[in-house]
């Protein structure tokens, strides 16, 4: 995200053409938040689908009132110490005119801020994946509410508002991987250790009760992340948005082809969950890095992305935290793996001249990645932890044992995903067949896990 690199020596005018593409890439970004919904919708038990769907539809509805209020002033206003900004035009997006153009760009105020706006939607929706099961939905709601103000809007400004600390450094993050990624998987951690495990973590099974609603949400995140990273250069007039659409679709692949192979090796098989997985551990690396390096560097990139997550979801059964479904494992060791490969791949020759060890760049970049990397790993780990904290001892975070059993879908929304109330009755003149006595005594029982 290159906010305040101006694309032409002369003063921008508004392009209608560049203007229709952000609006379609916002649409795209908007799309991702219902996708990880159904994506990890299919990855719980049944009896929290629902909960599952809400905690990411919800953000749809918080962050986009704390946007227009004041999260785009302390975003993308005026710098204030390198850390905030602010704006009193920005604040209600009152003071901004029709067709008043973001600072160096040929698209309007108003489509930079709906354009970022997404990116606030998602990156809350992400951290829900570490905590299926076990949250009340009102202390949820409350979290994104000040997760989103005190973090993600100060974060974003680090590293793409101009005069942010991180952006001045010259730290690269392209399209999220700190600012969404990192910034996510990190705050997950931060409130699984607080809030603890799941009843009967790592003894009754938790598999996944809808595998080809995981495909189909990953497919639209696939789908959507095109508008995501190849809209984050804001306009299509230097071929680097067309680079980084390509090095979307190279690492994606990549990074799934490497997690399929080490399962196969490792386990035995190919699943559909670890193509999923795999696909989505590539496209979180490639979003910092792919206006920086060539589409072998994406290849390369998605192969790395895809082993390390692969190997790191196990880590949560190692050192007993209950990541639910693999926030931790995928965004932000992908985040961290995506963010810090571009002190290696980098070219100097797409995004900026910035080149990586492996173009004759030295460590220079690598330090600078690495810095904004643990800046914003720390910073989110610590805060959102603490809010964790600070809600657990006020409202409570979690719903009760008796409630986490029975199911979070009843228990907080009175509702169930599935009505199999119908399920093999009918009505007509066809009588129905008694089954004989010898099949409920004889046959034997299985216990399903909801």
């Amino acid at each position: 995200m290159p906010p305040g690199i101006t694309l032409a020596a002369d003063t921008p005018t508004l392009s209608a053409a560049n203007t229709g593409f952000m609006l379609i890439c916002s649409a795209l970004v908007m799309l991702m938040t219902p996708g990880l919904a159904f994506f990890y919708g299919g990855m719980v038990r049944v009896k929290s689908t629902l909960n599952m769907l809400m905690m990411s539809f919800i953000s749809l509805g918080i962050v986009t009132i704390l946007w227009v209020l004041y999260g785009f002033s302390l975003a993308f206003g005026t710098d204030s110490g390198s850390v905030i900004g602010w704006s009193s035009d920005y604040v209600g997006l009152s003071g901004i005119g029709l067709t008043e153009l973001w600072d160096g760009y040929t698209i309007p105020v108003y489509v930079f801020a709906v354009f970022q706006l997404m990116f606030a939607i998602i990156t809350p929706a992400l951290i829900s994946g570490a905590l299926a099961d076990r949250v009340k939905f009102t202390a949820w709601a409350l979290f994104i509410t000040l997760w989103a103000t005190i973090v993600y809007f100060p974060v974003a400004h680090w590293v793409w508002g101009t005069g942010g600390w991180l952006f001045d450094m010259g730290v690269i993050d392209f399209a999220g991987g700190t600012a969404v990624h990192i910034n996510a998987g990190a705050a997950a951690l931060g409130v699984i250790l607080v809030i603890g495990k799941r009843v009967g973590f790592k003894k009754d099974p938790m598999r996944p009760h809808s595998l080809p609603l995981v495909m189909l949400g990953a497919g639209l995140l696939w789908f959507g992340w095109f508008g995501f990273n190849a809209g984050s250069w804001l306009g299509n007039d230097d071929g680097v948005g067309a680079v980084m659409f390509v090095n979307t679709q190279v690492a994606t692949a990549a990074a799934m082809l490497a997690w399929l192979a080490y399962e196969k090796i490792r386990h035995g098989s190919f699943t559909t969950l670890g193509a999923a997985s795999g696909a989505v551990a590539g496209l979180v690396a490639i979003t910092p890095s792919g206006g920086s390096c060539s589409p072998l560097g994406a290849i390369a990139i998605g192969v790395i992305a895809g082993l390390l997550c692969a190997m790191a979801v196990g880590l949560k059964y190692k050192f007993g935290y209950d990541d639910s479904l693999d926030v931790v494992g995928v965004h932000l060791v992908g985040g961290v793996v995506g963010s810090l490969l571009i002190g290696l791949f980098a070219t100097g020759g797409v995004q900026s001249d910035a080149k990586g060890l492996f173009y004759g760049g030295g460590l220079e970049q690598l330090g600078k990645q690495a810095i904004g990397v643990f800046a914003v790993l720390g910073y989110s780990l610590v805060v959102s932890a603490l809010l964790a904290l600070v809600l657990d001892k006020t409202i409570g975070m979690r719903v009760s044992d008796d409630d986490e059993i029975t199911g979070i879908d009843q228990t907080e929304h009175a509702e169930t995903a599935y009505d199999f109330s119908g399920a093999g009755g009918g009505t007509g003149s066809r009588k129905a067949v008694p089954t004989p006595a010898v099949a409920d005594s004889a046959a034997p029982t299985k216990k399903v896990d909801a």
